[in-house]
Order: structure tokens, then C-alpha cells, then sequence
């Protein structure tokens, strides 16, 4: 009864704004994330699936809608559900990250309520605790422009969702058990393409039509390659950003990265393969799917074409053409060309180094030296309600330190308003994937090799990318700017999940000292307490 009742507080509150203030449109959700089995590998496994679907279902919505994501936990474990690129725009407090939320116990249920203020382009969420994103709960999540706003391309003639990534043949908790025990894990046994193995799903089209592709990596492991047969990709739009329509063959797309692509059907009227394989790996895995034209004479034929497999300079120069349109509109009607980044001041410099250091005899991962452990108590309930002992600020340096790997409940400080200029720091043999939460950075550079204050003489400082999750290349560097323009507790982590889960991540405490709703909407009447914050007064309806 208590959960109906918060629930029902929550739908009271949207319903009197929506209709006292005529706000932008609202959207609800009822999933139910229950275990189910599922066969993507030809293997029985126990993945999760959400309103039985596995991949779950796909959120449709448009620029500055609110999206009310009603979730009710029927695992036997906690659960929560992040939402990678969408920024919460002055509400961290909907994140879905431990550090944000706590998890929605068995049998319970949470409403998120989410705005995508401000934002445009190819997401997806996914489960966030323990090792779930290895089971699944994962789906697309897009964000079309207003029908105000010009779009710098016709409108497609469909739209799809391409969630591909590795993928294991052990659950989830074996998987978890495994990395519990201080060792790493095996190779991924496969990839998928939305869910399904080779060959196993089908993209139909309409010979002379053109087609846009959402395409993310929802792996845990690896980097993909995706190209499709006999057909050039056009690249329209990278996480939000409107992209410089350059044509590629074939596109590079790490660990927690997505593209949009407008692929032309000008090929005779038969079927082609889709292909992802794996990139920087001695051993390749491939995956395919299928082009199906509306009017085929055959089925595929010829081997599927292959891919680049550990050519980093060939990524590299690809990763650097990757440009914005400055003419386009983005989420508003202004040109994305209208912010000048490169002419604006950073305010501090944050230097971010990945390790792998074995403590106490097991493998973990560490950011500046500190291997991130959680803590008792979500990190935004216990600032909020002002609970010493949970964490302290400034407990990760802001630069190497040289040392040796220790643990830590790390949080780093930085003010509202700034502009930071972030780099990563990569010394290791492998590539390195970084996301965000809450913000959109500018990647002004990226390089092989020790980066030094003279490297920004090579910055692009007119039309980089603004995204959200970038690569960092075997003994290289990557530098962003990032505006720091939204107040809460951001979580700064590897996607590599292995890495992620052994501690490669941190928290970014972005402060506004004035306590304003003009800054940060106050904590939600249904937020979930728990650890030290168990008993504590969230706010009146």
C-alpha cells in the first residue's frame, strides 16, 4: 500500500503542474524487471528482462519531455536502472547510479522521473548494480528534435535501434564471483545484435529508401567495429551532437558509445549482412544480422565483409574526423556553432590516470591511484542530509600521485560554473572508455603517447564533438572540456564493467553554494532511504 501511495503522490504532483502550467508533454512507463530465460548464445542462461523483453523496451521521446518510469523490482537482489547520456538536467537525484539512488529492494517498486531537458539523440539505459548489465535490462533510448527545430537531414524513412555488444555464456552472478575473487574476466564467448546472435535479427527496408541507425555498445568488454555490406554509412549525429556528414565504410564504436548513421537501400534488391566484430582483441569475435530488402531476390551471399581488427592509428584518425556541424540547430534553434568553447577560460585541470593494481592480493582498478569502493550509504543522501563519515571530499587527487593503488570511497569537488579541462591518462596496454554522468564535454584532443601542457597547441578549439563517453587509446591521452553547469553527484567511471565494478570510478561533487531550485531541484518526496540515511524526512508533498 505504501508503494501505491507514493506512487499515486508522484502522479498527483505531475498531473496539478501539468495542468496548472501547460509544461512540456509526459510520458509514462510500468516495467516489471524479472528474470527469465533466454538462449543468445544457444546456452540457457538466466538473463533479465524487463515487461519480458530482453533487450527491454525501447523509450521514443522528444526534446524536453518528462519521462515517468515506474519500476517495480521483482528480482530476488536490489536493482537500478541508469540512463547513459541523459543528463538530469539540476537532478542527479535521478541518476540510477549506488552514489545517487538507493537500489529498489525486492519486491518494491521506484518511480523515476526524469526530464530530457535541453537534449537531442541515441542513448540507452541499463541496469546499474552488482553485474546485472551482463544479463541484460538494457534498452535504446531516443530523443528526437521538436518539430520546431530544422534537422540538417530529410526525415528517414524508418528509424531503428541497434544495441550490440559482447556478450558471456555464464550468469551474471558467476561472472560477479569471479571478479569477487580477485581474478579478471575470461574473453567474451560472443557478441549480440539486439539480443540475438548471428544472423538472428532483421532490419527490413524499402530499395531506394534511406534509413537511420541508432547504433550504441552495450557490452562489457570490448570494442566494436560495424559496417554493413556493400552500403556506405552516413554519420549524422554522435550522442547529441549533429555531426559533420562525413561517409565511412565502416565506424569504430567502443564501450558505451553511440552513432546515428542514414544508410541509402540503393544496392539490387537482395539481402546483406550487418556485421559488428571486435577491435584491439588477438582473437576476433564477429556477429551479423541482416539488411532485408522489401523486394529480395536471395539471400545473403559471400562471406560478410571484414573489418579492421588492431589498427589503432586507422581508429584514431577515424575518432578525430568525427567534427561538429556548426551550421546545424541542436536541441534549440540556434546553431551548435554559437557556443564558442575554445574561446572560453578552463578553470581547473583535472589529469585522470587508470591503473590495475593488485591490493591485498586481488585485481582491482584504480583512478589517481584510488580503487573505489561504496560506501554504506548513497553519497547524494548523505550530502544532502548532512551525514559525516560517508565520504570525504577530496579523497581522490586531482592529478597521478605516483603511488601505490589503495581503496577509497573517492569524491572530487569542483564548482558550479566552471569549466574544467579533463584529461585521461591511458599507460596500459588497452583501450580505455570513460562516461560521464550529467554533463556533455567537448573532446578537444587525443593522441598517442605523455600528455604535457604543450599538447594543447594541437587542441581543436571550433568543432569537436560534444558527447558524453569517449576512448582513450593503449599509452595515450584523451583531453575534454566540460562546462560544469549542472549542481549534484556525478559519477566519473570506466565502461569497461569489469574495471568499473573492481573500482576504475569515482564521484564529481559539482556545488552551487545557493541553495536554489534555480541550481538543483530539492530531494524527491518518493526517494528511497537507506544505510545511515534510513529513517530521515525526504520533504513534503
Amino acid at each position: 500500500m505504501g508503494d501505491y501511495r507514493s506512487f499515486c503522490s508522484v502522479l498527483l504532483v505531475i498531473l496539478l503542474v501539468t495542468c496548472t502550467s501547460g509544461e512540456d508533454p509526459y510520458r509514462f512507463y510500468t516495467w516489471n524487471v524479472t528474470y527469465g530465460d533466454i538462449y543468445p548464445l544457444g546456452v540457457k542462461q538466466q538473463g533479465i528482462l524487463i515487461n519480458g523483453q530482453f533487450p527491454g523496451p525501447q523509450i521514443d521521446s522528444v526534446t524536453n519531455d518528462n519521462l515517468i518510469v515506474n519500476v517495480f523490482n521483482s528480482l530476488d537482489e536490489p536493482f537500478l536502472i541508469s540512463w547513459n547520456g541523459v543528463q538530469q538536467r539540476r537532478n542527479s537525484w535521478q541518476d540510477g547510479v549506488y552514489g545517487t539512488n538507493c537500489p529498489i529492494p525486492p519486491g518494491k517498486n521506484f518511480t523515476y522521473v526524469l526530464q530530457v531537458k535541453d537534449q537531442i539523440g541515441s542513448y540507452f539505459y541499463f541496469p546499474s548494480l552488482a553485474f546485472h548489465k551482463a544479463a541484460g535490462g538494457f534498452g535504446g533510448l531516443k530523443i528526437s528534435s521538436r518539430s520546431v527545430i530544422p534537422v540538417p537531414f530529410d526525415p528517414p524513412a524508418g528509424d531503428f535501434t541497434v544495441l550490440a555488444g559482447d556478450w558471456y555464456k555464464k550468469n551474471h552472478t558467476d561472472l560477479k564471483a569471479i571478479l569477487d575473487g580477485g581474478s579478471d574476466l575470461p574473453f567474451p564467448d560472443g557478441l549480440l545484435i539486439n539480443g540475438r546472435s548471428s544472423n538472428g535479427y532483421t532490419f527490413t527496408v524499402d530499395q531506394g529508401k534511406t534509413y537511420r541507425f541508432r547504433i550504441s555498445n552495450v557490452g562489457i568488454s570490448t570494442s566494436l567495429n560495424f559496417r554493413i555490406q556493400g552500403h556506405k554509412m552516413l554519420l549524422v549525429e554522435v550522442e547529441g551532437t549533429h555531426t559533420l556528414q562525413n561517409t565511412y565504410n565502416s565506424l569504430d564504436i567502443h564501450l558505451g558509445q553511440s552513432y546515428s548513421v542514414l544508410v541509402t537501400a540503393d544496392q539490387p534488391g537482395q539481402d546483406y549482412y550487418i556485421v559488428v566484430s571486435t577491435r584491439f582483441t588477438s582473437q576476433v569475435l564477429s556477429a551479423t544480422s541482416i539488411l532485408h530488402y522489401s523486394n529480395s531476390a536471395g539471400s545473403v551471399s559471400g562471406p560478410p565483409p571484414g573489418g579492421p581488427t588492431t589498427q589503432i592509428d586507422w581508429s584514431l584518425e577515424q575518432a578525430r574526423s568525427v567534427r561538429r556541424n556548426l551550421t546545424a540547430s541542436g536541441p534549440r534553434p540556434n546553431p551548435q556553432g554559437s557556443y564558442h568553447y575554445g574561446l572560453i577560460n578552463t578553470t581547473s585541470t583535472i589529469r585522470l590516470q587508470n591503473s590495475a593494481p593488485v591490493i591485498n592480493g586481488k585485481q582491482r582498478y584504480a583512478v589517481n591511484s584510488v580503487s573505489f569502493i561504496p560506501a554504506d550509504t548513497p553519497l547524494k543522501l548523505a550530502d544532502f542530509f548532512k551525514i559525516s563519515g560517508v565520504y570525504s571530499l577530496g579523497s581522490i587527487p586531482s592529478s597521478p600521485s605516483g603511488s601505490g593503488g589503495y581503496v577509497q570511497t573517492s569524491v572530487m569537488g569542483a564548482d558550479f560554473r566552471g569549466f574544467a579541462e579533463v584529461v585521461f591518462e591511458n599507460p596500459e596496454d588497452t583501450v580505455q572508455s570513460w562516461h560521464i554522468d550529467g554533463h556533455s564535454f567537448f573532446v578537444v584532443g587525443m593522441d598517442g603517447g605523455q600528455w604535457t601542457p604543450a599538447s594543447k597547441l594541437t587542441y581543436n578549439l571550433r568543432d569537436t564533438v560534444s558527447r558524453c563517453t569517449v576512448q582513450v587509446y593503449p599509452n595515450s591521452w584523451t583531453a575534454v572540456y566540460m562546462p560544469l553547469d549542472n549542481v549534484g553527484m556525478w559519477n566519473i567511471r570506466s565502461e569497461n564493467w569489469a574495471r568499473q565494478y573492481l573500482g576504475q570510478q569515482f564521484y564529481l561533487r559539482v556545488y552551487s553554494p545557493a541553495n536554489s531550485w534555480r541550481d538543483e531541484y530539492p530531494i524527491p518526496k518518493n526517494a528511497l532511504l537507506c544505510g545511515r540515511a534510513m529513517g530521515r524526512r525526504t520533504r513534503p508533498l
